[in-house]
């Protein structure tokens, strides 16, 4: 036990200096890119016989460019942390936003504010384990692919390599375990039998894991000129000091 407390409490103080370390702008839209992929995800945009997509690859590929980012700079421990820190955010926003559709009024029809707000618990848990399983295997795969490049491994071409590579295998994970939690274990339970078949979690997850990846490649020069920027000014130097001897990643 005592061991587990100073675990926590290293962490918790490598939070905070985490926290003081990598700029509000990009822990903002990271977190807020990860409650706007819950409330998004309640529309679907096209559905097929081989493809599904709903509305959270609007803003998906913002929330794998921030791990992107925050990895190549701070390494994938960091990337891990705000990642948790983000999905316990949304947590508590969900849980806000069920008290809210889940109190009566009187002062008209708030059943679709209601819906879409208040929210599916399986749902919820199934975007939760699927998004803090493709994070940590993202953010790790993307380190490791950076490691690979060692004559140039602040080039372009490491930071495109680890961004798409990680991005595709993570949202493809993404997408792949939350089908099979919702659609495969939970739906056919509490929607009436309604439920997708493996093979079809796959191909949606594959082709969902296709369009995100375009998206990323078109916004992945700005996550190279912030990198590039934080490295030339020296940011977040405390953290660094504090893990990895100054070095980033």
């Amino acid at each position: 036990m005592t061991k587990f407390r100073q675990w926590i409490k290293k962490e918790k103080y490598q939070t905070e200096i985490l926290l003081k370390s990598i700029p509000a702008t990009v822990t903002t839209l990271f977190v807020v890119s990860v409650i706007c992929m819950n409330l998004l995800a309640n529309k679907t945009l096209l559905q097929l016989d081989w493809i599904a997509l709903d509305g959270g690859i609007l803003i998906s590929w913002l929330s794998f460019m921030c791990m992107d980012i925050i990895t190549k700079h701070f390494g994938p421990g960091a990337s891990n942390r705000i990642s948790v820190l983000a999905a316990g955010i949304n947590l508590l926003t969900c849980l806000i936003f069920f008290t809210a559709s889940a109190i009566p009024s009187n002062a008209g029809d708030f059943s679709g504010f209601d819906r879409i707000f208040g929210g599916t618990w399986f749902i919820l848990l199934g975007s939760t384990v699927a998004f803090l399983s493709s994070a940590v295997i993202n953010n790790v795969l993307n380190h490791a692919i950076g490691s690979a490049f060692k004559k140039n491994p602040d080039g372009t071409a490491a930071y495109a390599m680890r961004a798409y590579v990680s991005t595709f295998i993570g949202q493809f994970l993404d997408n792949f375990i939350f089908s099979i939690i919702v659609f495969v274990g939970f739906a056919p339970v509490f929607w009436d039998g309604f439920r997708w078949t493996v093979l079809q979690c796959a191909t949606c997850a594959l082709t969902g894991a296709v369009a995100e990846l375009i998206m990323e490649i078109l916004f992945s020069p700005i996550g190279y000129r912030i990198v590039t920027k934080w490295k030339n000014g020296s940011v977040g130097k405390e953290y660094l000091d504090l893990v990895e001897g100054g070095k980033s990643k």
